[in-house]
């Protein structure tokens, strides 16, 4: 007889344990900063699987195509909302037009997904690594999508493939990084905008220090820059004007992160200026020099 009340005391800790639990969990989330980052990017994770897994089957009736993206920006977007970020967008009237164009674009962390999907314009599908088309329905989704997978390590094969869609968005620092300075640019992005001789549309996000970081484990809510740079015009460039171009864009890019980095509140609202144009000597000229002129023509669309 006196081995029930032993039991059922040891069923009523159990339950009293469990119960606890989800307050336990709910004061660690409000009060411990680690634990918060976790939570936060665990959902971030589990919000894309999510809406991948749900929103294939819709894509998969149309088949592999960019109209697609429609749906993946619309699932993403809500992401802003339930972390209390502000998107602040300068420059969106550079993007008003429907030629083919190159994007390209600093790369600091997952939550760059944000700030793609507030402006990449209609029919531009981004470049990803190759490894994530094997990541299972998120993969899936993505290649339904229209977005390009590439090898990395296969310069000329990712211009091949990039050629087919040329209203793309890319990092052409290749990895991801939260420094304050940008990384050297690979050259694939620009080899395809010369070779199509389409223009370069920079973007830069503003750092994201004030709210995440994935070295202190911090993740708040806080305002995101995003700033669109005027065109970087390619017409009349050779392949061997490729690393002026891609260093006049990086300085250029460069220069808008550092003036965001000390103007993070987004208080100065100064005109950014025009991409010099690097016109080759090898368009008819057949010298060995090329020369870098200011471009002072600005397009309305």
């Amino acid at each position: 007889p006196g081995e029930v009340p032993g039991a059922m005391m040891e069923v009523l800790l159990l339950h009293g344990l469990l119960l606890l639990l989800p307050l336990a969990a709910l004061m660690l989330f409000w009060y411990n900063a680690t634990f918060h980052y976790f939570c936060k990017v665990g959902f971030f994770n589990f919000w894309i699987v999510a809406m991948a897994t749900l929103l294939s089957p819709f894509a998969a009736l149309r088949g592999r195509s960019v109209e697609n993206m429609k749906l993946l920006r619309a699932a993403i977007l809500p992401l802003k909302l339930f972390y209390g970020i502000k998107m602040q967008v300068r420059g969106s009237e550079h993007l008003n037009n429907k030629e083919p164009f190159v994007i390209v674009c600093n790369h600091q962390a997952s939550l760059d997904l944000l700030g793609m999907v507030e402006v990449i314009p209609d029919r531009c599908v981004p470049i990803a690594k190759k490894e994530l088309m094997y990541m299972g329905t998120v993969g899936w989704a993505c290649w339904l999508s229209g977005i390009i997978f590439i090898d990395r390590h296969k310069r000329e094969d990712a211009i091949d493939v990039i050629s087919q869609t040329l209203r793309v968005l890319i990092f052409p620092e290749g990895t991801r990084n939260q420094n304050k300075s940008m990384l050297p640019f690979k050259r694939g992005a620009f080899h395809l905008a010369v070779q199509a001789q389409v223009p370069i549309f920079p973007i830069v996000i503003s750092p994201y220090w004030d709210f995440f970081s994935s070295k202190e484990k911090r993740f708040t809510s806080g305002t995101c820059t995003i700033q669109i740079l005027p065109r970087g015009e390619t017409q009349g460039l050779s392949p061997k004007d490729v690393p002026e171009l891609t260093e006049t864009v990086h300085q250029a890019m460069a220069d808008a992160l550092a003036e965001m980095s000390a103007n993070h509140r987004g208080d100065q609202h100064a005109e950014q200026p025009p991409l010099p144009r690097c016109a080759g000597s090898s368009a008819g000229r057949g010298t060995g020099s090329s020369q870098c002129e200011e471009d002072t023509t600005t397009t309305s669309h």
